[in-house]
């Protein structure tokens, strides 16, 4: 951490939030062209995006292309970056041709979940490094296919589970690790949004203008286009994504699985889930999960509940390492201790501790992701972190998929043990023309 920490300073990578600051432009200008790093982002709506604004808060980064199905937005991100930073990025609606630049060191890739194996494993084939959103796959084979790519091709990619560069995250995962709490016997999760209720039915309409919706698909199955599977709100079908449960649980699990002693795949995995609220809502995915991982090390409790905001200690989400000594609970505010009292000694068994901070990390966890592209280093959420984290939320919802309460994952296997309707879900079913990749380990 204070290696990384060091970068930042003496490259000047403290600029997150100057986006447009003179001083900053002038900065990018006085760095030579064989020092920079040129990115070029895939996937331009919303998450995309912002990393990219991350990027480009480096002096050592500039953006030189963008790529978007949607021409509205492409119009309109191209004409900001150039606002921006006085440079033109190129544009472009077919990834595949960006990913035959010579003068791309990087992409950002902020597509929906579905095509992030495709884009990544391309990238790494056309010798790109690779920064690519949460959660890594949409599939759990998918996510296999990523690492494999990574390390066959030697590259660096990034997975933006951003909580492993916050101030707060870090402090609690040492106080955990270090004992501070004691011997650990169960991390609680809670995660209560609105938005996991999904959106509400609507008919379907008119293709908006400048959209390739066959294109935005890709893999998936053809559809005709509705709203509701398009910006903002495609994660609540399995087509494109995994709902609340891959959204913010790979953020959440993330953290629970970052101190083990040794982070692993959840080997067993109990699963109950429905959806509460039927009214006239257009989804897929649940509202509702509980979701039990036995480990080694302690047992993870998850509870997610879409449509509800509120939850333990005040807070709609959260985590609680559960110790012998006190319990400690953590989210993007900041962490507290809860000590457990001695009756013998008639106090806390140890001192409360408080930390509030409402800092950015992304800005942080990209800044991680450069500097590693310039020295070679792994990055501090690398894609053998990110599977992990994706199969803590692939399997239960796979298990409430198919009605199971219990699936056993065989790691050395790849594969659920005695139940073939759970492996059918292993790997996805890409829509002509389009090929899943074959990459060797």
């Amino acid at each position: 951490m204070n290696d990384r920490r060091n970068f930042i300073k003496s490259t000047g990578i403290v600029a997150g939030g100057l986006w447009l600051a003179p001083s900053l432009l002038q900065a990018k200008q006085g760095i030579a062209a064989s020092d920079r790093v040129r990115v070029a982002l895939i996937g331009c709506n919303n998450m995309g995006f912002g990393i990219l604004r991350h990027h480009l808060a480096l002096p050592v980064v500039d953006c030189v292309a963008l790529c978007d199905i949607d021409q509205n937005v492409l119009d309109r991100r191209i004409t900001e970056v150039e606002t921006a930073t006085g440079k033109k990025p190129e544009r472009y609606t077919d990834f595949r041709l960006l990913l035959e630049r010579s003068d791309v060191d990087a992409v950002i890739i902020g597509t929906p979940d579905h095509w992030h194996c495709l884009i990544a494993v391309a990238a790494c084939r056309a010798g790109k490094d690779v920064y690519v959103e949460k959660p890594m796959a949409n599939t759990i084979g998918e996510c296999e296919l990523m690492v494999n790519a990574k390390n066959q091709y030697n590259r660096i990619m990034q997975v933006g589970q951003q909580q492993r560069s916050g101030q707060g995250f870090i402090e609690a995962r040492d106080l955990v690790m270090n004992g501070y709490i004691g011997k650990v016997r169960k991390v609680n999760i809670w995660s209560n949004f609105n938005y996991g209720l999904g959106n509400l039915i609507q008919p379907a309409t008119p293709l908006p203008e400048g959209v390739d919706y066959d294109f935005w698909l890709g893999p998936a199955p053809s559809r005709s286009f509705n709203p509701n599977r398009f910006h903002g709100s495609w994660r609540h079908f399995w087509d494109y994504g995994g709902g609340l449960m891959s959204d913010w649980g790979v953020h959440l699990l993330d953290m629970a699985i970052w101190v083990e002693e040794n982070p692993a795949v959840p080997s067993k995995v109990l699963t109950y889930a429905a959806n509460v609220n039927k009214e006239n809502r257009d989804r897929d995915t649940f509202d509702t999960m509980n979701v039990l991982y036995p480990k080694k090390d302690f047992l993870i409790n998850y509870d997610m509940n879409g449509g509800l905001e509120t939850g333990p200690y005040g807070k709609p989400y959260g985590i609680g390492y559960v110790g012998e000594k006190g319990t400690l609970v953590v989210n993007r505010g900041g962490y507290e201790i809860y000590p457990e009292w001695d009756p013998e000694a008639k106090a806390p068994k140890i001192e409360a501790k408080k930390l509030e901070v409402m800092t950015e990390s992304h800005n942080l966890h990209v800044a991680n992701f450069v500097e590693c592209i310039k020295t070679r280093n792994e990055p501090i959420c690398p894609p053998e972190a990110g599977r992990i984290a994706a199969l803590h939320a692939h399997i239960p919802n796979i298990a409430a998929r198919i009605g199971a309460e219990e699936l056993i994952w065989d790691e050395t296997k790849r594969e659920f043990t005695g139940n073939a309707a759970a492996n059918k879900l292993i790997w996805p079913n890409y829509r002509a023309p389009w090929i899943l990749p074959k990459i060797t380990s």
